[in-house]
Order: C-alpha cells, then sequence, then structure tokens
C-alpha cells in the first residue's frame, strides 16, 4: 500500500496524539483492584471497619476493593508487607499500636512507620478509663495514687496484652506519678474480666466497650478518663487532667494509611473517599455499632499527631524498660 503524504502525515499527527495520551491513561488511579491489608485476624473490630470501608470505596472506584488480613506479631506482620507493597495499589487499616510495637523489639522490624506511610484519615477512637472493682476503697483518683504510694507494687492493674494500649496507658500513669502499680497480664479483654470483677486484681485501664455495662450494673467504679474529653456515656467521670493528673491523654485510634510510594493522585482520592464517608451520619452510625467512637480530627490533625505519637511512645517503652515478651 502507497501512502500519499497526506495519509502519512494524519497517521503520524494521530500516532502522536496517542502517545500523548498514554502518559494520562497510565496516571489513571486505581486500574487495578485495590488492597486493604489488616495487620489482625478476622473478625475483630479492625476487620469489620475496613470490610465496611471496603464496600463503601469500591462502587466509587470503579474497582474490587479486598481486605487482606496478615495477622502476627502484635501487626508487624501486616504493617511490615503493607510498607513493603510496590503495586500502588495497596493501604494499610492501622491503629496505635503500629506506634507502640516497634519500640518493644529488640531488632529492628524492617519498616519505619513515619517515614514509610502517609496518613489518609482517621476512623475510629477507643476510649480509656481507669476502673476498679464496686467493692475497691478506692474512690477516686488522688485514692489510687494513695494507695498505690501506700504499698508500692502491691496494687495491680490488668491488661488486655503485653504491649498493648491497655498496658502502655498503666505505664504511662505509672510513669506520671511516680507510683508502680504491678501490670498483670491476661490474653484480651474478656479474659481478665472475671477477675477484676472478683477483685483479684485491683484495677485496670480498659475500653469503655468492655467496662460500661459492669460500671451500669455498678460491678466496677469510673476513676477517670483517660482522653481530653468526658464521655458523653458517662458524663460524671472526670478526665485525669481534672483530677489533677497531666499527660493521661490516651486515644485508641484506627485509621487509613497508604506506604510511601502510592501515587500522589491515588492518595488525594482515598483522603478524600475517606473525609467524605466519615462526615456521612449513617457511616458514622455503622463505626459505633463495632463500640468505637467515630473519629471528629481531620486529615491534618492525624497527619500532625501521627509522628508525635511514635515519639511519645517511644519514650514511655524507654523509660520504662519494656520488651516484647
Amino acid at each position: 500500500m502507497r501512502l500519499t503524504r497526506r495519509t502519512a502525515l494524519a497517521l503520524a499527527l494521530s500516532w502522536g496524539a496517542a502517545l500523548a495520551t498514554r502518559p494520562a491513561l497510565a496516571a489513571e488511579w486505581p486500574n487495578r483492584p485495590v488492597r486493604i491489608i489488616v495487620p489482625f485476624a478476622a473478625g475483630g473490630p479492625a476487620d469489620g471497619l475496613a470490610r465496611m470501608l471496603g464496600e463503601v470505596f469500591a462502587p466509587k472506584l470503579g474497582q474490587p476493593v479486598v481486605v487482606e488480613n496478615r495477622a502476627g506479631a502484635g501487626g508487624i506482620i501486616g504493617t511490615a508487607a503493607a510498607a513493603g507493597a510496590n503495586d500502588g495499589h495497596t493501604l494499610l487499616f492501622g491503629s496505635i499500636s503500629m506506634t507502640i510495637v516497634p519500640h518493644l523489639q529488640p531488632n529492628p522490624v524492617g519498616y519505619d512507620v513515619v517515614r514509610d506511610f502517609v496518613p489518609l484519615g482517621l476512623v475510629a477512637s477507643t476510649p480509656f478509663l481507669a476502673v476498679v472493682p464496686a467493692a475497691s476503697p478506692i474512690r477516686d483518683v488522688a485514692g489510687l495514687v494513695a494507695a498505690a504510694k501506700a504499698r508500692r507494687g502491691a496494687l495491680t492493674s490488668a491488661n488486655s496484652g503485653y504491649g498493648t494500649l491497655s498496658h502502655l496507658t498503666a505505664e504511662l500513669f505509672n510513669e506520671r506519678t511516680g507510683v508502680e502499680i504491678e501490670s498483670v497480664v491476661y490474653r484480651g479483654e474478656g479474659v481478665l474480666m472475671p477477675d477484676l470483677l472478683g477483685g483479684n486484681v485491683g484495677m485496670g485501664f480498659l475500653t469503655l466497650s468492655s467496662v460500661l455495662p459492669h460500671i451500669r450494673a455498678g460491678k466496677l467504679r469510673a476513676l477517670a478518663v483517660a482522653g481530653a474529653e468526658r464521655l458523653a456515656e458517662l458524663p460524671e467521670v472526670p478526665t485525669f487532667a481534672e483530677a489533677g493528673i497531666q499527660g493521661m491523654e490516651v486515644d485508641g485510634w484506627q485509621a487509613m494509611l497508604a506506604p510511601r510510594g502510592t501515587p500522589p493522585e491515588g492518595v488525594e482520592r482515598m483522603a478524600t473517599l475517606l473525609a467524605e464517608a466519615m462526615a456521612d451520619p449513617a457511616i458514622r452510625q455503622r463505626i459505633a455499632g463495632f463500640g468505637a467512637l467515630p473519629a471528629t480530627r481531620d486529615r491534618a490533625a492525624f497527619a500532625a499527631m501521627f509522628p508525635e505519637e511514635f515519639r511519645r511512645w517511644g519514650e514511655v517503652v524507654k523509660a520504662r524498660g519494656l520488651r516484647a515478651e
């Protein structure tokens, strides 16, 4: 076939136009299924929240959203998998534990939490309270400090696992007050509850969802909220700051993050979709159904808080001489 000059010029122009559009097409995100890694076992609150958000995101992204559970080593396995993902379509459903666990390890975990992840936004918060059995003579924070000082190490605090936020909140209290409340490690809040209710352990720093039914039943007494504000569910319970103990603001947050190598358009799109979801009253109600409080802080606040959380818990771990068991 012989091409005329006019035909050749037309073909050249069409090929050039096609080549020029390739970068734009390649820049479209997502162009494949999106994976959300949850570094904990299936069936828990984090898994449920991630799957709920995946259902919300999928139709808006026009791609399937697959939740992958990569549990183990306190979240290290799943977090490392997300940090090392190079497909540009992997996200992490993280929690405050990712800013704690690396400090507890005797060896490097293989990733840098602050350097290797971009915060997309907060999803939920889990409030923590200091509670004692209803029969305990301790009635307030001042009484708790006095009891701990009266017999060093005699007062015990139940926690849901070594290195968990329940444990670290107790260690933070020791650090802030100069007392020494002995930690008693259990495998979950449900396991420790009979001993706490029975007075076999003296107290605990535990989640609102686990203790609220027992407080309302008159079996536990709440001494203070480890947060910046009082809780609507227990408006009569003061914060630690109101009780005279500063620096006890603890937020058991859960959030979405992207590996550092995620394309900028992917980061911005997911951050926007998450912000839209968090503004939806129906979705906030669904989050509350998991026993958590829907997040109120925006992406900028989370981005500022994230490295500060890593620094803060590192200092607590170091000051208390903690190491993973």
